[in-house]
């Protein structure tokens, strides 16, 4: 129960980042939908492709609507998002903090494979908005900002090492990825990266 509401709230918060982008890129309806749905639903149709098992929103359609209702909120109120445009770091750190544990645990869960759990976790959590990017003409957010993966990558991992602890894990992980994130966000830290000429 709690990983559905979980899973919902993300898709959400997630298709939300994905129509300011549209909304930035002057895109109409269409393409507010499109670019909700890519890190809505993208990370997590991958991981269950890789997986092999029949991908989540083609078993529970209310995924499909939430990520339409967020499109279409995102279109309507546009012009107030993009006057507070950081906005959008916070609530892709949250989608990002309950996805990289959601990947992680549903991984975890059919597979057994504490490894392969974590990779599916940064996955889920960051390939959506790869293609989101990719499709809006961007550089990926991924490949760009302060310790992105790197947040998804503690959140899943956090989760895996505490996975018996049930609930307790599930709040730890998400809480140890946004926190990551969040100091990527407030600091301006990154990773190291090559010296410009």
């Amino acid at each position: 129960m709690l990983l559905a509401a979980l899973d919902y709230v993300g898709v959400f918060v997630f298709a939300v980042t994905g129509a300011i982008v549209a909304g930035r890129k002057g895109m109409d309806v269409f393409g507010f939908v499109v670019l909700a749905l890519m890190p809505a639903v993208g990370g997590g149709t991958i991981r269950d492709l890789v997986l092999d098992v029949p991908v989540f929103w083609t078993q529970d359609t209310t995924y499909l609507w939430i990520t339409l209702a967020a499109a279409s909120a995102t279109f309507i109120a546009h012009g107030l998002l993009q006057r507070v445009h950081r906005i959008m770091s916070w609530l892709d750190a949250a989608g990002l903090a309950v996805f990289s544990v959601l990947g992680a645990a549903k991984t975890l869960s059919l597979t057994g494979e504490p490894t392969l759990a974590v990779v599916m976790g940064v996955v889920t959590s960051v390939a959506g908005g790869i293609v989101r990017d990719v499709i809006a003409n961007e550089v990926p957010l991924v490949l760009r900002s302060e310790v992105y993966a790197t947040a998804a990558f503690c959140g899943a991992l956090t989760y895996v090492l505490l996975a018996d602890w049930a609930v307790h894990a599930v709040w730890l992980g998400v809480a140890a990825a946004f926190l990551v994130r969040a100091l990527g966000i407030a600091f301006g830290l990154s990773l190291p990266r090559t010296r410009q000429r």
